[in-house]
């Protein structure tokens, strides 16, 4: 699910690093107040925003919604950015998957209206800035994704594939697997810790 959709997507929105510069440059003037280095942020990045946003929750309504909320929140922090931890592209995808996930949980509050096997996965997965989206954007390909997963040990791939490919719950993973709920969300972060630090050698 949205493992397989994000790995597909790699490297369509790959940053040359001559764009990775003019990313940072925008960034410095949104953060002294120019708003039209916020239309070129949007301009750039809205795609992927909007992509994420979508398999996230499949709702045309709540996508623009969020789309909105992560530009004005760019907008808003900018002055907060760290251009030496992240490229812009996975600051804003950071932000729009807490912002799915947030809208996620205002949906399952409505009355009558029962999450989906997607939704209780996605919002059960672990609240961390090692985001499968932002592990993409750090790996720039499928390929090198798919390597460096080769590379856990089985168990922790085996955790992160059931969760973010299959769309289980930490629940259902640890039924699966036949482990403590508990085990199986410390293999999902150690995971993704061990996942960052591979693509980022």
């Amino acid at each position: 699910m949205l493992l397989g959709a994000l790995i597909d997507d790699a490297g369509n929105g790959a940053s040359s690093p001559a764009e990775r510069v003019r990313d940072r440059e925008t960034m410095q003037r949104l953060a002294e107040g120019d708003a039209s280095a916020l239309a070129a942020i949007f301009d750039r990045h809205a795609r992927a925003v909007f992509g994420l946003a979508l398999r996230v929750l499949e709702d045309q309504g709540d996508v623009e919604d969020v789309v909105e909320a992560v530009f004005a929140q760019a907008w808003s922090q900018a002055r907060r950015y760290d251009a030496d931890r992240d490229p812009v592209s996975a600051w804003l995808l950071t932000i729009t998957r807490s912002r799915a996930i947030d809208r996620l949980r205002t949906r399952q509050t409505r009355p009558n209206t029962a999450p989906t096997a997607t939704e209780r996965a996605l919002v059960e997965l672990p609240d961390t800035a090692l985001a499968v989206d932002h592990l993409v954007v750090l790996a720039e390909s499928a390929t090198r994704l798919r390597q460096a997963l080769t590379t856990l040990p089985y168990l922790q791939r085996m955790a992160i594939e059931l969760a973010y490919c299959e769309g289980l719950t930490q629940t259902e993973i640890a039924a699966r697997l036949e482990q403590p709920p508990g085990t199986i969300k410390t293999r999902i972060r150690t995971g993704l810790h061990r996942l960052r630090e591979t693509l980022t050698e």
